[in-house]
């Protein structure tokens, strides 16, 4: 593992006065850790990563007692040499005392939409590894700089506010709960950590490559800060955005008890009260509907605009719109008949070509 003080991605670091964390933070930072009988460390050998792995292994040192802490290393096989930086954070592993499993992503790997491929195959191996040795919760180094980075890229994709509030503390994806302690840490403070120690550490040379979106969102951050928009205060308007969707969640899940017509069985059909569903307010309906159509679709979450315009023809329809409706949106059928808004399980395609 080389040191990086030569790379271009922390040249706005180098010369910051970022304090090393410190020991009486770590109780903190590490305390969602005891939640779990396991904790599985994704580590990539870059700095932020890196920084929770030594910061992790130096609380459950001084405590005595804990969770089970290993590190996992994905290997993307994207870049020449890539196997040798798993290699170096299995050898960090080793100096602090704990166990190191490298994940290969195998296979054919995409022309495009090379990162987003990456990440998903990324938490599948480490989500299969967890489930496989037991453990219920994997660790992820993401910073205070990632979160206004996160909040930045979602805000010009149009993401509505479930996305603005961009990553959460804890969350759960396939049944393991991603845990991330250094989310409100500055990646100057974990790269003055791993120097004050002496650790090396690498940065991946995609991060500031600019054909990626979040590399050129890393370019305007210098510029953003000095109107105001700081990683501190973009990552504040993040959680102020998660408290709003709690609140508006919760208001979806009464709205969900007041109008459905029946229970929601697994695969469906949704049947909700369609006078009722009007009455709504338009994001409440919005998140109810999402609901249905993931509930009974087979094609992950809808897109936030084709929810809108679906939940659209639904209000067109209440104020007298004569056309039946009958529509698909991410594998689910939505209808109305009778005084009823129906979302079931959408025909599947092959067949309703066959019929043709």
């Amino acid at each position: 593992m080389s040191a990086a003080d030569g790379d271009p991605s922390l040249r706005g670091l180098r010369g910051a006065r970022a304090e090393p964390v410190g020991d009486h933070e770590l109780e903190g930072l590490f305390a969602p850790f005891l939640d779990h009988p396991g904790v599985l460390i994704a580590v990539s050998g870059g700095p932020d990563s890196t920084a929770l792995a030594v910061l992790a292994a130096r609380w459950r040192k001084a405590r005595g007692h804990g969770p089970m802490l290993g590190i996992l290393t994905v290997d993307h096989g994207l870049r020449p040499g890539s196997n040798r930086e798993a290699e170096a954070v299995g050898a960090l592993a080793d100096a602090i005392g704990l166990s190191h499993a490298t994940l290969v992503w195998r296979g054919a790997k995409p022309t495009t939409g090379v990162q987003e491929a990456a990440r998903t195959a990324r938490y599948r191996l480490l989500i299969s590894q967890a489930k496989a040795r037991g453990c219920g919760a994997i660790a992820l180094g993401h910073t205070l700089d990632d979160q206004a980075e996160t909040v930045l890229f979602r805000l010009s994709r149009g993401s509505g506010l479930t996305g603005l509030s961009a990553m959460r503390p804890a969350s759960r994806r396939d049944g393991i709960a991603l845990l991330r302690p250094l989310l409100g840490v500055p990646k100057a403070r974990l790269v003055a950590t791993l120097r004050a120690a002496g650790v090396p550490f690498v940065e991946d040379p995609s991060n500031v490559d600019t054909r990626y979106a979040r590399a050129r969102l890393r370019v305007l951050a210098p510029l953003l800060a000095e109107e105001g928009l700081t990683p501190a205060r973009l990552a504040l308007f993040a959680r102020r955005m998660a408290r709003a969707d709690e609140a508006l969640e919760r208001a979806a899940d009464q709205a969900g008890a007041r109008t459905a017509l029946g229970p929601w069985q697994d695969g469906g059909p949704v049947r909700l009260d369609l006078a009722g569903f009007g009455d709504l307010p338009k994001e409440i309906g919005l998140r109810l509907l999402a609901r249905a159509i993931g509930h009974c679709g087979r094609e992950g979450p809808a897109e936030l605009a084709k929810l809108e315009a679906m939940a659209e023809q639904i209000h067109a329809r209440l104020k007298g719109e004569p056309t039946p409706l009958r529509r698909t949106l991410a594998g689910a059928l939505v209808t109305i008949r009778r005084g009823e808004l129906c979302v079931s399980a959408a025909p599947d395609r092959r067949k309703r070509s066959v019929s043709h």
